[in-house]
């Protein structure tokens, strides 16, 4: 195994605020979130305006990071990436799904996001087998 990349994103919150307040946040949700992300997004309720951008907010930078981890071997776009921050056992460490893996693209995602007040620190490494 060798290291393909490593992405680094930060992000203030506020900007993913404003980005949802111009176009309107289930647009933007659109636009940036996988299927399995939309859906997720869709259920945290709308009084929860905070949960929701911060949701949002986190899948920005790791994907921002993942782009910047891969490219110029990969041009993914926004939808080709699913971040689950939280395994379905609770036990192990977030993941980042490539949707666009083939024989050519055997690559590794490590994905780790911090939070600290309105900011976000996402950073991404890839690995080749």
């Amino acid at each position: 195994m060798g290291i393909l990349g490593i992405g680094v994103d930060i992000l203030h919150m506020p900007r993913i605020a404003r980005l949802m307040e111009r176009r309107s946040p289930a647009k933007f949700a659109q636009r940036i979130l996988s299927g399995k992300e939309l859906s997720f997004w869709q259920a945290i309720p709308l009084a929860e305006e905070a949960r929701r951008t911060r949701y949002l907010a986190v899948r920005w930078a790791i994907k921002e990071a993942a782009y910047k981890a891969v490219y110029p071997m990969a041009r993914p776009t926004w939808k080709d990436f699913t971040f689950h921050s939280l395994s379905s056992d609770g036990l192990r460490k977030p993941t980042l799904e490539y949707h666009i893996k083939s024989q050519d693209t055997p690559w590794l995602f490590h994905a780790s996001v911090s939070h600290d007040g309105n900011y976000i620190f996402a950073t991404v490494l890839v690995e080749t087998s």
